[in-house]
């Protein structure tokens, strides 16, 4: 039977979006079944149906967790130990120190055994290759775990 993953986002100028669509690609490639749940639109997930779990966001203001990503985190009403997060930012808004904040909180508060992957802006170019090679490693790692 295939392992089965879903990849969760919310994205509003489509760049988080683009990251999930690279993340499906690259797993699809690597024989996984993968659902796709639009943070703020689709009906609530059964965690427990998945072998990973993939939850992407942009960071809002000054480094915060959008809302709706926070109603999927309560909806999902536990902390499964398969999350894998990815985020979206822009260092243009608050350099460094707060780029991609929402996705090293969601990181943390999941005790992601893998890095939050952070991507500037769109995946498009250089950074595509980065995207899969996260995917890659957060498969590889979980299939040794196993």
């Amino acid at each position: 039977m295939k392992a089965k993953a879903l990849i969760a986002y919310l994205s509003y100028s489509g760049n988080t979006e683009e990251v999930a669509e690279i993340l499906q690609e690259t797993a699809e490639s690597r024989g996984l079944h993968i659902d796709i749940h639009r943070i703020g639109i689709d009906p609530p997930i059964d965690p427990e149906a998945y072998q990973y779990i993939f939850i992407g966001t942009f960071t809002w203001e000054e480094g915060s967790t959008p809302d709706e990503v926070k109603d999927f985190v309560l909806e999902v009403g536990c902390k499964p130990d398969n999350v894998a997060v990815f985020g979206t930012g822009d260092t243009q808004f608050g350099g460094d120190r707060i780029f991609c904040g929402a996705a090293e909180k969601l990181a943390k508060f999941y005790n992601s055994p893998w890095p939050p992957l952070k991507i500037e802006q769109s995946p498009r170019g250089s950074q595509e290759k980065i995207v899969k090679e996260w995917m890659e490693g957060v498969l590889e790692h979980g299939e040794s775990a196993r």
